[in-house]
């Protein structure tokens, strides 16, 4: 395609775009004059209050709620000041309703409190026509400077449609053909356009680069050691350690940071195989060995080694980067070396020690007053302390859940820091999984029968023992069938299922509940994580303790899920001897 009819092709798309774009302004200017009435939706909902407010005023005789009603709508009010003098008449309008609340049939304070409330309506009614007219008159401006605007481009881009590409195509064929003789090395080539513009500038150093052609290629060598240097001192001035290798896996390059936390001088790195490197220093072997492995490269990016460095112990994330070129007349794309980057995340680790230290210390003090609370509580519904009416037993069992649910996340806050300090203190012993389905079972009963939700053991003639550490794993399987009770429908069932193989041991918590989508199936156990529009409450944490707790004793905990049609959660452990 000539580039005549390129360029053509470009501007006529240049001129459809800007007759668009006019169309599309003028489109959205209108909107905007439409969707500026939304902004009056505050105006709108002050007006509601307020009549909410005289409904509620003329029924206070006759409707025992209207009290409520109106302060229900005077805190909403309070809340939706838009206008200048609204917060005044919103304060005397709440000071004249404490004083109605004193004596309902104050004839002189209902007045006061109608005006008020009047008063109110007019300023959003007078904001709501003022903020219409500016919005009208704003869109009718909006659309005329669009319009004029579109017009000129339009002619500027018709004028350009026309002109351009014959004034540009014809001295480039000039230029080509000269370009062509320079390239048969014809160094007499001359290009003369005789203008003074652009393409006279152009003219002239081609003409300069035809007369030094030779020069530059006799300084190509001394151009490219310079490159080559500036190169190496950029690499050599990052804070990261970062080093390359070729296609045979030699070691071309390594900055002053990897040079130092390897240990290794430049002699004893750059020009060596890094796999001849590799059997005398750790740290190289452990970076080498997976160049030529992409899954075990995957797995291991974002995961942070832990090296000595900078006199303290330093963290630090590897990601390999494959360099590829497509050689001159070739089509595919061919390895030519790899960089390693080590990213320094110690700043990172120390404040995520930092976050999971200080909510350690923050659950384990809050467990002590929580769990004084609930022996108070028990004290209160003691009749030796004192006799309590029904409802102050129910917001005694009220403070109790909320007590009860405060100590739970603390549990799971302490165990969190557990898993995220490495610090998991697991007491391994043959345990029986039978055991720990009654402990798990006793604990959720209550919770249950509360909603006539059954929980059926399948023994499928389990007689091995397990190794386990029995607490931490009953608290695992707690953990799953409380879940299948939040999420199953109530007069429900819900199967813990035994079962076991040549290796393992398997306990299913299965319900019959909503079930999980499969976009979310591999990220519930992902720590803080919960499935989005979920009602049910919980800090996100469970799922991923449990996991952890799991992988801690050489266990699995997996998951089949349905949406619509239930799940089940499955543990593995090993059996013992």
């Amino acid at each position: 395609m000539k580039i005549k009819t390129k360029l053509r092709l470009g501007i006529g798309l240049l001129f459809a775009m800007i007759t668009v774009l006019a169309v599309v302004g003028i489109r959205q200017v209108s909107l905007l004059s439409a969707d500026s009435r939304n902004i009056l939706i505050a105006n709108h909902n002050s007006l509601e209050y307020s009549r909410q407010m005289l409904r509620a005023l003329d029924e206070l005789q006759v409707h025992a709620g209207a009290l409520d009603t109106f302060k229900k709508n005077l805190e909403a009010q309070q809340k939706n000041i838009t206008e200048i003098g609204e917060k005044e008449l919103t304060e005397q309008l709440t000071d004249h309703f404490e004083k109605l609340k004193m004596n309902v049939r104050d004839r002189e304070m209902v007045e006061l409190i109608r005006n008020d409330a009047l008063e109110i309506m007019s300023i959003n009614l007078d904001a709501i026509n003022r903020k219409s007219q500016i919005a009208g008159q704003t869109a009718k401006s909006s659309m005329v400077w669009i319009g004029i605007t579109g017009t000129l481009c339009f002619i500027i881009a018709f004028t350009l449609f026309v002109n351009l590409p014959g004034n540009i195509a014809n001295p480039i064929r000039e230029l080509t053909e000269s370009i062509r003789q320079i390239a048969n090395e014809n160094y007499t080539e001359r290009v003369h356009f005789g203008s003074g513009d652009e393409y006279g500038q152009l003219a002239q150093s081609f003409n300069t680069m035809a007369e030094k052609l030779e020069e530059y290629n006799s300084s190509n060598l001394a151009r490219l050691m310079i490159e080559k240097k500036r190169v190496e001192t950029l690499i050599d001035n990052m804070h990261d350690p970062v080093i390359g290798l070729d296609e045979n896996r030699k070691v071309i390059f390594a900055n002053e940071v990897a040079r130092k936390v390897t240990g290794l001088q430049v002699s004893e790195l750059v020009g060596r195989n890094a796999m001849d490197i590799a059997l005398h220093n750790d740290l190289v072997r452990s970076l080498v060995k997976d160049i030529s492995d992409p899954q075990a490269r995957g797995k291991g990016q974002g995961t942070a080694m832990k090296i000595y460095a900078d006199d303290k112990e330093s963290y630090f994330e590897k990601e390999y980067v494959d360099i590829s070129i497509v050689p001159t007349g070739e089509q595919q794309p061919r390895s030519i070396g790899h960089v390693i980057i080590l990213r320094n995340v110690t700043p990172y680790k120390e404040l995520d020690f930092a976050k999971t230290n200080f909510i350690a210390n923050v659950s384990h003090e809050l467990k002590t007053p929580i769990s004084s609370i609930k022996i108070t509580l028990d004290l209160l519904r003691n009749e030796r302390v004192g006799d309590t009416n029904e409802e102050q037993r129910s917001l005694l069992d009220s403070i109790r859940e909320d007590a009860d649910r405060l100590l739970k996340i603390t549990g799971e806050l302490l165990n969190i820091t557990q898993v995220e300090s490495g610090k998991i203190q697991l007491n391994i012993a043959g345990t029986s999984p039978r055991e720990i389905v009654q402990y798990a079972i006793a604990a959720n009963e209550t919770q249950a029968e509360s909603r006539d939700i059954s929980l059926q053991i399948e023994d499928r003639g389990v007689r091995s023992s397990v190794l386990a550490d029995s607490e931490k794993t009953a608290w695992v399987v707690t953990n799953l069938v409380s879940n299948a009770i939040r999420y199953s429908y109530d007069h429900s069932s819900i199967r813990i299922i035994l079962e076991e193989d040549p290796e393992s041991v398997r306990i299913a918590v299965a319900d019959n509940g909503q079930g999980i989508s499969q976009e979310y199936k591999d990220k519930i156990f992902d720590r803080y994580f919960r499935v989005p529009g979920s009602t049910k409450e919980g800090t996100g944490l469970g799922l991923a303790i449990s996991r952890e707790f799991m992988e801690a004793q050489d266990g699995t905990l997996t998951v089949e899920s349905e949406l619509g049609a239930g799940s089940t959660f499955t543990i593995a452990l090993k059996k013992s001897a």
